[in-house]
């Protein structure tokens, strides 16, 4: 209370007034040094009249730590009883590249966000959910963990994001496909295809292909490595699941599998259950009173 008195009282003795209220309505309190913030919010591909180079890569780095950090301590609360692994996932989930960018235009960071007044050749979620990231290495710089923990407990999970139902739709598509693999002893490979610069701007689109048995079972593409894998895995399980010739294609190439199923053959192989959960959507914000909003993969590109 005296801290939030004491922001007030300061706030009547800066000269961008309008910056702080702004910064106030996003974030839930008064930054102490704004310089942090405008930086957080401004793209590589800014240059004003002055010739500002200073952009939110180096802040985006920071955050990227501080919310896996942070995410990881909420998730690791409240779910006591879940190991490593699936704790693990449902982290990810909440941190991949297209739940921040959704995250990110649901409490107005496009708004704010400084970059060319030229069209950028860049998927736009890419670009804000690298400001999302960049923003919290700001509010760490300026006001600490404790701050970060606030901000994203109260701005972001209580409004937008539904543990439980994160919990229960949570999926890695490579971690299925792999152990798939393993429990009917075929090998699974990821091979990097290709790599293609995005026309004049700096970002990279990837493309995988996953081997199972050595045939070829999917592709995918993404602005990461991980993305890219993802979506490759995602493909080949659909079409283990959905396509029975081609899944008993793949159990031929396991002798043992072929010689189990021809002993019982009343017995048929498990299916490989696929979840089909929709990329995870921010929840819309309960009704109350008018407080600004604030906003679902693997960062930079994965080597």
């Amino acid at each position: 209370m005296f801290q939030l008195l004491y922001d007030k009282i300061r706030l009547l003795f800066v000269k961008d007034k309008e910056s702080y209220l702004l910064f106030y309505r996003l974030l839930g309190f008064y930054p102490r040094r704004m310089s942090y913030y405008k930086v957080a919010l401004r793209h590589k591909s800014y240059h004003n009249r002055k010739g500002i180079t200073l952009n939110n890569e180096r802040m985006e780095f920071l955050g990227d730590a501080v919310l896996d950090a942070i995410v990881a301590d909420i998730v690791f609360r409240h779910f006591k009883k879940q190991h490593e692994g699936k704790l693990t996932n449902i982290r990810s989930r909440i941190v991949q590249r297209d739940t921040l960018g959704k995250l990110a235009e649901k409490i107005g960071i496009p708004e704010l966000l400084q970059k060319s007044s030229q069209p950028i050749l860049t998927h736009n979620k890419f670009i804000y959910g690298n400001a999302f990231e960049a923003l919290m290495g700001a509010i760490y710089l300026d006001r600490g963990y404790e701050q970060c923990m606030t901000f994203f407990k109260e701005r972001i999970m209580d409004k937008y994001i539904d543990l439980e139902k994160v919990f229960h739709q949570e999926l890695n598509f490579k971690s299925h496909l792999l152990e798939w693999g393993q429990k009917y002893k075929i090998p699974i490979e990821f091979r990097l295809v290709n790599q293609t610069p995005v026309n004049n701007s700096s970002d990279i689109t990837f493309e995988s292909e996953v081997l199972a048995g050595g045939i070829s079972s999917g592709k995918g593409s993404g602005y990461t490595k991980k993305e890219s894998e993802q979506k490759a895995a995602k493909e080949a399980l659909t079409r283990i699941r959905n396509n029975k010739e081609f899944k008993q294609m793949l159990l031929s190439l396991n002798t043992e599998t072929t010689e189990e199923t021809q002993e019982t053959p009343k017995t048929e192989t498990p299916e490989t259950e696929t979840p089909k959960p929709e990329p995870l959507q921010p929840d819309a914000p309960a009704q109350e009173t008018p407080v600004p909003e604030t906003t679902q993969e693997s960062t930079e590109a994965d080597a």
